[in-house]
Formats: structure tokens, C-alpha cells, sequence
């Protein structure tokens, strides 16, 4: 499914606030509700939309431990490994990209105790060669 210009502002709007309601997503948009409800309706049936969750900004929530995991895949592996990866519910993103690093895995964790037995867990994963970590220590933006 290609997105259109009218896809991509709604998917922006609800990016900044995924509870904004239909009728006011239809004014900010200029469009009809019927059109926004459709719109959605199609954007969740076609999984480009996976869902509506809450963000807690990290000051709010002071001890939870974010960080940028980089892994390195070995071989043809890497479908295995994303298979393997979505099941960890502490990762909360997970792109593929260039370069040295195969795989980027967005984590957020309860405790420093928490992110090195899930960093325990990532690299025992078959296929899983190499992994790099950054703790993200605050937000700038």
C-alpha cells in the first residue's frame, strides 16, 4: 500500500498525540471525520499502523534505563534473529540499517540489573555475533 500526502499528515498528527480525537484529527486536517475514520480504518487493516500506546517522557519516569543496542549478524540469519528479538517485550524498536551493524534494537528496561540480563539474552540469541551499547543518559529535544 503506497501512503499519500493526506496518509502522512494523519500518521504525523498521531504521532504527536495518538489520542487526538477523529473529529479533531478532521478540522487540523481539513477533511471529513468519515474521511479520517476510513483512513485509519485502512491504515490499521494494512499493518502500517501496529497500534495506539502510550510515551512517558523520561524525565516522568526516572529510573527506567533506555539504550541503543547495535548488533551484528552472522551470515543469512538476520530473519531469524528479528523473529527471535520481536519477542522481547523490553525492545521497543528494532530497525535494520548499514554499515558494520546489522540490526539497531531500541531497549528500555527497569534497572541496570535488567539490561544486562537482557543483554544476556540478546546475545545468546543463534546468529547474534556482536553487539554494541550505548545508555541513553537524558533527552536534548
Amino acid at each position: 500500500m503506497s501512503l499519500d500526502d493526506l496518509d502522512r499528515r494523519l500518521l504525523s498528527a498521531l504521532r504527536a498525540d495518538g489520542r487526538e480525537s477523529v473529529a479533531s484529527l478532521a478540522r487540523r486536517l481539513q477533511v471529513t471525520r468519515a474521511t479520517v475514520t476510513s483512513r485509519l480504518d485502512r491504515l490499521v487493516s494494512s499493518g502500517i499502523v501496529l497500534g495506539f500506546s502510550v510515551r512517558v517522557r523520561a524525565q516522568d519516569d526516572p529510573d527506567t534505563i533506555r539504550a541503543v543496542t547495535l548488533l551484528a549478524v552472522e551470515g543469512r540469519n538476520a530473519d531469524q534473529v528479528i523473529a527471535a528479538l520481536r519477542g522481547i517485550p523490553e525492545i521497543r524498536a528494532l530497525h535494520s540499517t548499514n554499515g558494520a551493524w546489522d540490526l539497531v534494537a531500541e531497549i528500555s528496561t527497569d534497572s541496570l540489573g535488567g539490561f544486562d540480563r537482557l543483554l544476556g539474552r540478546i546475545r545468546g540469541i543463534p546468529g547474534v555475533v556482536n553487539s554494541e551499547s550505548s545508555l541513553l543518559l537524558s533527552s536534548v529535544v
